[in-house]
């Protein structure tokens, strides 16, 4: 679970396996499998971000001695979709 914020600040714990996409409209609008919609405070990117924390903080749990090499794939990953983020942005 991610825990995100809606535009009128309460606090919502979403389960990020269940995210089919987001949007940033200009408000982070997330759509649930189920359909079901949810605006939130959060950017795509910081969204991004909570995703792969979150699930590298599962794997560490179900396998603590690669948390060191997942850790670092993690942080690499995220650099380098950060640096795809932007390098779409400049061109778009």
């Amino acid at each position: 679970m991610i825990e995100l914020t809606r535009l009128n600040g309460s606090r919502i714990d979403v389960n990020s396996d269940l995210i089919k996409y987001t949007e940033a409209s200009p408000d982070t609008v997330l759509t649930l499998i189920t359909g079901e919609k949810l605006v939130v405070l959060e950017s795509c990117d910081q969204l991004t971000q909570r995703v792969i924390a979150y699930r590298a903080a599962v794997l560490h749990s179900a396998w603590p001695e690669a948390a060191v090499p997942l850790t670092a794939k993690a942080a690499f990953d995220a650099q380098r979709l950060e640096q795809q983020l932007l390098n779409k942005r400049t061109h778009d």
